[in-house]
C-alpha cells in the first residue's frame, strides 16, 4: 500500500490523522485556561483553593480523564507520524494506529483510577 492509496476518509488511517489533529486543538484550547489556574497561586490563593475545591468533583475528574487521553493521543500520535517520515513505508502502519490509540485510552484509564 502507498500513502497514495488512502483516499476515504473512513480509511484508519485518515481517522488517526483527525484524532491527531482534534487532540492537538482540545489542547490548544485548554492551555490559557490552564495558565490562568495556575497563575491564581501566585494572584489568589483563595480563588485556587475554591477551584481546587471544584476539582474534586466526579464531572472533572471525568474531565482530567479526556485531558489525559488527549494528551497521550497527540503524544503517540506524533510520534506515528514522526516514524512515518522518517522510516521506510511499512504495512502494519493502521496497526501502529491502533495501538497508539490503545496506549493512549490505556494511560488515561489508569489516571482516571488513581485519580478516583
Amino acid at each position: 500500500m502507498r500513502v497514495a492509496d488512502i483516499t476515504s476518509r473512513a480509511h484508519p488511517l485518515w481517522l488517526a490523522y483527525i484524532l491527531h489533529r482534534m487532540s492537538g486543538l482540545g489542547l490548544a484550547l485548554f492551555l490559557p485556561f490552564h495558565f490562568w489556574i495556575l497563575s491564581l497561586a501566585l494572584t489568589d490563593s483563595a480563588r485556587l483553593d475554591g477551584f481546587l475545591a471544584f476539582a474534586e468533583i466526579g464531572a472533572v475528574k471525568l474531565a482530567e480523564f479526556g485531558l489525559v487521553f488527549l494528551l497521550a493521543v497527540h503524544m503517540f500520535g506524533g510520534l506515528r507520524l514522526m516514524a512515518l517520515e522518517w522510516l521506510p513505508w511499512t504495512p502494519p502502519q493502521k496497526t501502529l494506529a491502533a495501538g497508539a490509540t490503545a496506549v493512549s485510552f490505556l494511560i488515561a484509564t489508569l489516571f482516571l483510577m488513581q485519580a478516583v
